[in-house]
């Protein structure tokens, strides 16, 4: 029996009041319509989220279609390169199943309520034998008996229920969970791959350096060199043009020759820095590279310890879905057991029921008896009336004539 207080159904788009119940228990929240259930209600807000999420990408890559090109080794969404997304929709298809049979068992545990209140009504065995009062009496305290137990029971269901949708309450939060380590893990992975680019660059840039340096120094030493040759050519040619003063041109050659000594020392001063520059520059590429193949060692073990972590969500996933399945398995046991156990109630009050009208067939044929023995009784006392008063007629008749015979 439903009460005037009503509230809104909470199904997504819909603003039909509820009912309140007066009995106990929890009170509904979605409205008479079939199709509002707890789980529809749940994959609708779901569809819900998912087309808002997927408008939200839209707009996201409308907006940036014309500044970003796409990258070249982008993969696909919902390819095989996402096993947490695939893992999650086969989560969320297991816990949509688990709420179907939640609101399964809720409606045969429901069933089982109304038929043992069914059964506890002892009005019938009341109407039908008054005679059987004190039996029906003590028959009524024990269905209300029984009628309690299976109240505690069905209270027990429930709790065991909700114990399941916080169970899968739980579960969706360890999904969550999962994929928010796995973007954790993703977006450490994009710092070490940006990382790892920003030392092949500075390795390029010192490359660059190192042949910068080396063709600097062999440009010097060529000038060296063909400065060294037009000079002794032009010496030689001094020398064989002024052969007479060939003392002052010596000095002056001897000093032009020392003079280029000290050039020469220079350029080889100059090329052996450039020679130095090269091996620090090549000594800059191999510490490059050597933080390049420790940046690939780190990203390998985070990957490996993402694969760890990744595997252990896996196999406590599946433990977490072991025990919703041995819960389920448990609560399908109690429904089978409160299924025999009402069926055990019925047939014990389809024993009483059978025995109250055997008992009731007996007083109505003792009855019936008594009232034989009661109207043959009265027969022979309306017998007995009838001779006592024939032979009391008699008896005046008699008396009169003795009467009228001393009379005359």
């Amino acid at each position: 029996m439903a009460s005037s207080d009503s509230n809104t159904c909470t199904f997504p788009g819909c603003d039909r009041p509820v009912p309140r119940s007066s009995s106990p228990g929890r009170p509904p929240q979605y409205c008479e319509l079939p199709e509002h259930t707890r789980w529809r209600a749940w994959k609708e807000r779901q569809r819900q989220a998912q087309e808002a999420e997927r408008a939200s990408a839209e707009h996201t890559g409308e907006s940036e279609q014309g500044t970003a090109p796409p990258s070249p080794g982008a993969a696909p969404a919902g390819g095989r390169g996402e096993p947490v997304t695939a893992a999650r929709l086969r989560a969320d298809d297991l816990l949509t199943r688990f709420a179907v049979q939640s609101e399964q068992l809720e409606a045969t545990l429901s069933s089982a309520t109304e038929a043992f209140a069914t059964m506890t009504d002892p009005g019938a065995a009341e109407a039908q034998v008054e005679a059987a009062r004190v039996e029906g009496a003590r028959q009524v305290a024990e269905a209300d008996a029984a009628r309690l137990e299976a109240e505690n029971r069905r209270r027990e269901a429930e709790t065991a229920r909700r114990s399941a949708e916080k169970a899968a309450a739980a579960a969706v939060e360890a999904t969550q969970e999962a994929e928010r380590m796995a973007q954790e893990a993703i977006d450490r992975r994009d710092g070490a791959e940006a990382e790892r680019d920003r030392y092949a660059r500075e390795h390029q840039r010192a490359v660059t350096e190192r042949d910068a340096a080396v063709a600097e120094a062999n440009a010097g030493l060529a000038a060296a060199e063909r400065r060294l040759a037009e000079q002794n050519e032009r010496a030689r040619a001094e020398l064989a043009h002024e052969r007479s003063e060939s003392e002052r041109r010596s000095a002056l050659a001897r000093e032009e020759i020392a003079q280029l000594r000290r050039e020469r020392d220079e350029h080889a001063r100059r090329a052996d820095e450039a020679e130095r520059s090269e091996h620090q520059a090549r000594d800059r590429s191999e510490r490059a590279e050597e933080r390049t193949r420790t940046a690939e060692q780190t990203l390998d073990g985070e990957r490996t310890r993402l694969g760890a972590e990744l595997e252990r969500t896996r196999d406590q996933r599946e433990s977490e879905a072991a025990a919703a399945a041995a819960e389920r398995e448990r609560l399908m046991a109690e429904v089978g057991r409160l299924t025999g156990e009402r069926d055990r109630l019925a047939g014990e009050l389809d024993k009483q029921r059978h025995n109250a009208e055997v008992t009731l067939s007996e007083s109505r044929e003792a009855a019936a008896a008594r009232l034989s023995v009661l109207q043959q009784e009265r027969d022979h006392a309306v017998e007995r009336a009838e001779r006592a008063e024939a032979e009391r007629g008699g008896a005046r008749a008699h008396t009169d004539e003795d009467t009228n015979h001393q009379e005359r």
